[in-house]
């Protein structure tokens, strides 16, 4: 007897015996085997992902320090993770050449400044308490560490004054060495501004000085700094206009130039830095948003500033608004021009960075407790919303590492 079968239907009969004995082929083959191939596949696309640890506010919501990654590929974010419980821990630093990260937070209801062991695991990274020291002037908004490692600073918002840390060779906190007290008060805004407000602290490129930027004060203090015997002594100021509130700051690639962002006006103050004598001379003032656009909001400030790595962009966040200015900088004039204000798609963006490569801005939203990422043009600077977005409470600080 002959039996006839369609050439459809023998393709069909085919493939599945085909799948069949390849199912079998695996079932058959030792699972050490299996693991290997299946490790080597995580290792190739674990390549791409990079850390991205997130201070977060204090509350009931957050519980420390949050850890995610980021695929350098596709921009996408992984589920986060508590990498180290702590109470408010708002900011973080990352040293310079030692695997140690820095968070100002709060153990037991007493504010320090704490450092954590880095470990790497299967490519991914976990903390270890190192060791914590008590800032002794309430809690600190902001911390750094300078390019050398020796020197840890913080600001302390709610006191006004500067805190001075020298570190021991792994990373460690060794001591206090100096608690430095703003005085007096702008008083321009009443409410904000009656006495000094320190926010952030950061170095100049040489490593020379130090920079603080004073909310209360509308001045950025600058003061020499002896960084081997973690030490600073004042220098000078640089002097926004009245009313402006500055809060972070930020030096262009070629250290000619500071970007002061004005938290109470949501502006940009550019200044010509002269890197020999220490000194920032005021260039302009531009609007992150447009005045009648701000009088919409029943409440805006302006809250963190970067400059992409290309050199060719600037970028600050404005709360209220909820969203992203993205400047277009001159690097021969120190002029900024705005090209967008992106949709920073979260409730109140507290924080946002750009990861090493520029291709990717990750915003995180104190509010919505999110973190979402931009893809960024490289030619234009314009951000474009890659909806990779993940649950991360109370972000208020993104790092990649040591700025």
């Amino acid at each position: 007897m002959v039996f006839s079968i369609s050439r459809g239907i023998f393709v069909r009969q085919l493939r599945c015996c085909i799948g069949t004995l390849t199912c079998l082929s695996v079932l058959s083959m030792p699972l050490s085997t299996l693991c290997a191939q299946n490790q080597k596949k995580e290792s190739k696309n674990s390549a791409d992902n990079i850390d991205v640890w997130i201070g977060t506010g204090a509350g009931g919501v957050s519980k420390g320090i949050y850890y995610t990654q980021l695929n350098t590929k596709t921009g996408k974010l992984m589920p986060t993770t508590v990498a180290a419980e702590a109470e408010g821990p708002g900011f973080l630093a990352m040293h310079p050449k030692k695997p140690v990260l820095y968070a100002v937070c709060s153990f037991a209801k007493k504010p320090v400044v704490a450092a954590y062991q880095i470990a790497k695991k299967d490519n991914r990274s976990s903390l270890t308490l190192l060791n914590a020291v008590e800032i002794g002037d309430g809690g600190a908004a902001h911390v750094s560490v300078e390019p050398t490692g020796h020197t840890l600073l913080t600001a302390q918002y709610g006191s006004g004054s500067v805190g001075v840390f020298s570190l021991n060779e792994d990373g460690s906190i060794r001591e206090r060495t100096q608690l430095v007290k703003h005085q007096g008060g702008s008083k321009v805004d009443a409410s904000r501004q009656d006495s000094p407000h320190a926010h952030w602290t950061g170095m100049s490129p040489d490593n020379r000085f130090a920079f603080v930027p004073d909310l209360g004060l509308d001045k950025v203090v600058i003061y020499r700094l002896d960084a081997a015997n973690a030490k600073i002594e004042q220098h000078g100021f640089g002097v926004v206009p009245p009313g402006s509130g500055p809060r972070h700051m930020k030096f262009d690639k070629t250290g000619k130039y500071v970007f002061v962002l004005n938290e109470l006006t949501v502006s940009v103050t550019v200044f010509e830095y002269n890197a020999k004598d220490g000194t920032m001379k005021l260039l302009e003032t531009v609007p992150a948003v447009p005045a009648e656009e701000l009088a919409k909001e029943q409440a805006k400030s302006a809250s963190e500033i970067r400059v992409h790595p290309n050199n060719k962009f600037v970028y600050s966040a404005n709360r209220g608004h909820d969203t992203i200015s993205v400047f277009r900088f001159d690097d021969k004039t120190g002029k900024l021009t705005i090209v967008e204000r992106e949709n920073a798609r979260c409730a109140t963006p507290r924080n946002f960075n750009l990861d090493p490569t520029g291709q990717w801005l990750v915003c995180g939203g104190q509010d919505s407790h999110t973190l979402g990422v931009f893809a960024v043009n490289q030619e234009t600077g314009e951000l474009s919303y890659n909806r990779s977005i993940v649950h991360s409470p109370a972000a208020i600080c993104v790092l990649f590492g040591h700025e």
